[in-house]
C-alpha cells in the first residue's frame, strides 16, 4: 500500500455549528487533521471541546456545517459507519467492558469484520495475534487476564486507548486520555501515540486538561473558547498567543 499523502486532511470539520436551544455551543468551527499528525485541542471548560469530539465521531450532528473523510461529506454517517471506516473514540468516562478480560476487551474490538474466507479459526489467531502486539506495546501483556472492571483508572485509561486501536484506526479521537494517570503511564500513552501517528500514519487528535503534555507531544495546537477556535499553531506559538493566556492559560 502506498504511504499516506501527509499534505492532505484525512478527516475535517468545515465550518460546524452547533446550538442548544439558545445557546451557541460551536460557531462556525473548522479543523483538518493529516494523516501522520497529533493534534492537541484545548480551552477552558464548556469551550465546546466534546461537543466538537461529538460531531466528529457522529454522536452528535451539527446544525451547520460539513464532516469529511477523504473529501467525502460523512456528515450524516452514523458513528458505527465512521468506526468501521478507519475512525475511533475514546471517552471522558472509563467505557470498558468490565465483565470481560483486558485481552477480550481488544478481542471484542475487531469481532466485527468476521472470519472471511479465511475461515473462523485462521481469523480467531489473527485476532489474538493483534491483540498480543497492541497489549505489549501498551505495557498490559501482564495484565491480560485480568477482569476489566478491577483496573486502577491509570491501567483502564491504558486499556481503553488499547481497544481503540486493537484493530487499526485511520484517526484517533481521545478524550482526556491522561486522565489519572501517572506520570510513567503518561509517558507510555506519549510513546504509544507517536508510534502510531509516524509508524502507522494515524491522525490524532486528543483533548486534555494537562496543557504540559499537550505541549510536549502534539505538533499543532488548536485551543477553543465559547464555542470558537481562538487560536491555532504550534506548542510554542499557542504558548506565546496573548489571547489563549489571558482565555485560558494565565499570565503568571
Amino acid at each position: 500500500m502506498s504511504s499516506p499523502d501527509r499534505g492532505a486532511y484525512v478527516l475535517e470539520a468545515a465550518g460546524i455549528s452547533v446550538r442548544f436551544g439558545g445557546v451557541r455551543a460551536l460557531t462556525g468551527v473548522s479543523l483538518g487533521l493529516r494523516p501522520g499528525e497529533v493534534c492537541g485541542l484545548i480551552g477552558p471548560n464548556g469551550a465546546g471541546k466534546t461537543t466538537l469530539f461529538d460531531v466528529l465521531s457522529g454522536i452528535r450532528r451539527p446544525d451547520g456545517g460539513r464532516m469529511l473523510l477523504d473529501g467525502a461529506d460523512i456528515t450524516r454517517r452514523s458513528p458505527v459507519w465512521r468506526a468501521r471506516h478507519g475512525m475511533r473514540r475514546t471517552f471522558q468516562r472509563q467505557q470498558l467492558f468490565g465483565q470481560l478480560s483486558v485481552a477480550e476487551n481488544l478481542l471484542v474490538a475487531q469481532e466485527w469484520r468476521g472470519a472471511g474466507f479465511r475461515g473462523r479459526r485462521g481469523r480467531d489467531r489473527e485476532r489474538r495475534a493483534r491483540a498480543a502486539e497492541v497489549l505489549a506495546g501498551c505495557g498490559l501483556t501482564a495484565l491480560g487476564n485480568a477482569y476489566a472492571a478491577g483496573l486502577p483508572v491509570g491501567r483502564a485509561r491504558m486499556v481503553e486507548l488499547a481497544r481503540a486501536v486493537a484493530d487499526p484506526p485511520r484517526v484517533l479521537l481521545l478524550d482526556e486520555p491522561a486522565s489519572g494517570m501517572s506520570a510513567p503511564e503518561r509517558e507510555r500513552l506519549a510513546a504509544v501515540v507517536r508510534r502510531l501517528a509516524e509508524d502507522e500514519g494515524c491522525a490524532v487528535l486528543l483533548v486534555e486538561h494537562n496543557v504540559a503534555f499537550v505541549m510536549e507531544l502534539c505538533a499543532r495546537v488548536v485551543v477553543l473558547d465559547l464555542g470558537t477556535v481562538l487560536a491555532e499553531g504550534t506548542a510554542a506559538e499557542v504558548r506565546a498567543n496573548p489571547l489563549v493566556r489571558e482565555a485560558y492559560l494565565g499570565t503568571a
